[in-house]
């Protein structure tokens, strides 16, 4: 017997079709990169870029573990793109808080729906741990970028940027997450997308 809150195969598909918005974005935002002092900027542009499909997701979540699933998805895109495991065990506390509080909302609310989105946005700070927390062993292995990137990356990503890292995710999570909430009130209701 199937259970009425477990995950079928509409929900995954959502889930899949998502995601994969948000890593097209991350991929196009991941370009400013090749310039090591741009790279604190993906806690800007990809929670701001992400927060309309993002929301627009949640106008489709009503079950406990699609956005859990999402955010191993993504923790997943990180470990190809050569970032390690590292986002994995972040990923299962705010992915988890993030159901948490859309759940508090019975799936209905966009104030939640909001702060849900800012802490779901901190994902992005997985591709930050191996560069601040383990740099020797990270630049050793990634020596391809060049000596000069290298240092110029290393004198940024020192331990005390991980608290303004996070606050840069959770910040523009929000931002992001409003614009979300507004574009989806304005034009998506009204063009019967949601």
């Amino acid at each position: 017997m199937v259970q009425e809150n477990a995950l079928n195969s509409r929900d995954l598909i959502t889930v899949g079709l998502f995601t994969a918005i948000i890593v097209v974005i991350t991929m196009i935002v991941m370009v400013i990169g090749f310039i090591p002092v741009l790279l604190p900027l993906y806690c800007v542009f990809i929670p701001l870029l992400s927060g309309i499909p993002f929301m627009l997701f949640l106008s489709r979540v009503r079950k406990f573990g699609m956005i859990m699933l999402m955010s191993i998805l993504l923790a997943l895109f990180l470990l190809l793109t050569g970032m390690g495991w590292y986002t994995f065990p972040l990923v299962l506390i705010t992915g988890g808080l993030s159901e948490l509080i859309v759940r508090a909302g019975h799936y209905r609310s966009l104030t939640l729906d909001i702060a849900a989105y800012a802490v779901f946005s901190i994902w992005c700070f997985g591709s930050y741990i191996p560069l601040i927390f383990m740099a020797d062993r990270f630049w050793e292995e990634n020596a391809v970028y060049g000596s000069e990137y290298i240092e110029t990356a290393k004198g940024l990503f020192q331990l005390w940027m991980a608290p303004t890292l996070i606050f840069m995710c959770v910040f523009f999570g929000w931002v992001g997450g409003m614009i979300g909430g507004r574009m989806l009130k304005k034009h998506f209701i009204r063009a019967g997308i949601v």
